[in-house]
């Protein structure tokens, strides 16, 4: 059964664009992952600090895979979360 992601971050604004920098690395390799469908990246129009990330796996295993990917850990463990106000991740399913 395939797997959708939504995470929402709230980065400090000092942050903002060091991590704006690193999201076309993140999302290029995760888009390589075997098992990914889509990953795509969004930025409030009326908060730059707000980001919302839409990902889209095969099943649990290729999403589960992603968060152990050498890439996550360097990219959004070290450089992204600990810079963070705010992290949100909720697990949705496809209704039409």
């Amino acid at each position: 059964m395939e797997k959708i992601v939504i995470v929402k971050w709230r980065i400090k604004e000092s942050e903002t664009s060091r991590i704006l920098k690193l999201l076309p690395e993140l999302a290029e390799k995760t888009k390589s992952e075997e098992g990914n469908i889509s990953y795509t990246i969004y930025q409030s129009e009326s908060d730059p600090c707000e980001l919302i990330l839409c990902e889209h796996y095969t099943d649990t295993a290729a999403a589960e895979s992603h968060k152990r990917s050498e890439h996550y850990k360097k990219i959004v463990a070290e450089e992204i979360i600990p810079h963070l106000e705010a992290r949100e991740v909720i697990l949705v399913k496809k209704l039409v």
